[in-house]
């Protein structure tokens, strides 16, 4: 697993064994980053970003590579969090980033207090968290998160669709790459 493209382009990322960490494909995170910077090259400079369920923190750490501010890398295992912070040390990042800690309910909740506004919210839990997609996608719609043109993407088992709409949340793009699928949602 490596870095697409921007400033870390082409550095390796470490990951853990087993089945609940399912790291992003690089030729998924490819075509998302290309979707959405098409047409804007820039798009992601300067952007905010939430990266929920991090993981080993690819698809977070593939937008500081292309520009992005500030992302979040929200994740409650410990053993994930470390490796987010070692990958993060692996590239000799030390700023523009914020390792939480902490379930993704109680961490949208303590970002929102702090007033923090969201250009990117990537979510990513383990497929079999079905119910985990609806709850967090509900929150963040009713939410102060997300700036008025915010992307949420959510990556998910391509035979399972999280939804269309979660009250002014509303998918406009899903896309389906070997057994995943993105579905990109803004506000209407």
């Amino acid at each position: 697993m490596r870095i697409i493209a921007g400033t870390y382009r082409s550095r390796p990322l470490g990951s853990l064994p087993g089945l609940d960490l399912r790291p992003t494909s690089d030729r998924l995170r490819e075509t998302l980053f290309n979707v959405l910077t098409a047409g804007n090259p820039s798009a992601l400079e300067g952007s905010v970003w939430l990266d929920l369920y991090a993981g080993t923190g690819a698809v977070g750490i593939e937008a500081m590579s292309r520009g992005s501010a500030m992302v979040y890398f929200v994740e409650s295992s410990s053993k994930a969090a470390e490796l987010v912070r070692r990958n993060l040390q692996g590239l000799k990042a030390d700023t523009g980033f914020e390792i939480v800690k902490q379930e993704v309910a109680g961490s949208l909740r303590m970002l929102e207090a702090r007033k923090i506004e969201a250009d990117f919210v990537f979510l990513d839990p383990p497929y079999r968290m079905q119910e985990t997609y609806k709850q967090t996608l509900e929150v963040l719609a009713g939410s102060g998160l997300l700036k008025p043109q915010a992307t949420v993407i959510a990556e998910h088992d391509k035979r399972f669709d999280p939804g269309e709409g979660f009250g002014k949340l509303l998918r406009f793009r899903k896309l389906e790459q070997a057994d995943s699928a993105l579905s990109l949602y803004q506000r209407s």
